[in-house]
């Protein structure tokens, strides 16, 4: 392909490589007006960062813990927990087939869900004392932290076949607790799921590692969506996955801890 600097046309002219006539003033000039490539299109939107994550997660995790703790304060009755509960198990699904990034959405479900759990945190502690909540709060920590720290180290990896068989672990386990809560009805404790047995044991860690599990399938969300340029309202999603599972863990461990808790 001929060069457009006429600096390389006068010396093919003066070596007679190609014996191609000397350009005109005129062309001369055009060649230099003329761009040698077309610039890059600005990007349609901004993409998502890490940072948007971050920032967004300590927005929608303020949101939940300030209500958590207005509603522990006030002593928020179990009657308008279990609404606000209901509230929020619209407002997360709803989310979540959507997969929408709207923030309102989702710091309306981080506020009506930091609702139910301040209720239900009082009312465990009032029963079981021993600082329980504290207690679940920092297994819950200890959970983020070492599912992070797995993931980064790559000891465990995030591929289709694993997120199967979590999202299909995570099916079976609702299963069972619907199961559990409608047999209750008629038989006391159900399958005993939900009880201070060994049974009941079993099942709150099997529920625990599960919500371990969907900590790393957030954590890949988050990575791929970086790596791949998702617009930066992707974060928002992001961020209601990880709260969704922080809910998961926290009262799995509030539950199991209670266990081995006495309430005297």
């Amino acid at each position: 392909m001929e060069s457009k600097n006429p600096v390389f046309s006068r010396s093919r002219q003066q070596s007679g490589g190609w014996g191609a006539p000397a350009p005109t003033p005129d062309q001369l000039q055009h060649m230099y007006d003329s761009p040698s490539y077309a610039p890059p299109a600005p990007p349609a939107y901004r993409t998502m960062t890490l940072d948007d994550v971050v920032v967004r997660g300590f927005i929608t995790l303020g949101a939940l813990v300030a209500a958590a703790a207005a509603a522990w304060y006030f002593a928020v009755p179990m009657g308008v927990a279990v609404v606000s509960a209901i509230v929020a198990l619209v407002l997360g699904l709803v989310a979540s087939f959507k997969q929408s990034t709207n923030p309102a959405l989702i710091l309306a479900y981080a506020v009506f869900e930091g609702v139910f759990l301040g209720a239900l945190s009082s009312l465990f502690e009032s029963i079981f004392g021993n600082n329980i909540v504290l207690q679940a709060v920092l297994g819950t920590a200890f959970a983020f932290g070492a599912m992070l720290t797995v993931y980064s180290l790559r000891i465990v990896r995030v591929t289709s076949k694993m997120v199967k068989y979590v999202m299909g672990a995570a099916i079976a386990a609702l299963g069972l607790v619907l199961v559990n809560l409608i047999l209750g009805f008629f038989v006391p404790g159900g399958l005993g799921l939900r009880t201070d047995s060994p049974i009941g044991w079993v099942f709150s860690i099997a529920m625990i590692l599960i919500g371990c599990f969907f900590l790393l399938l957030d954590f890949d969300a988050i990575e791929q969506g970086v790596k791949q340029g998702a617009p930066e309202k992707f974060a928002w999603q992001c961020v209601f996955g990880l709260t969704l599972t922080l809910v998961w863990i926290y009262i799995e461990v509030l539950r199991f801890i209670s266990y081995f808790t006495s309430s005297d």
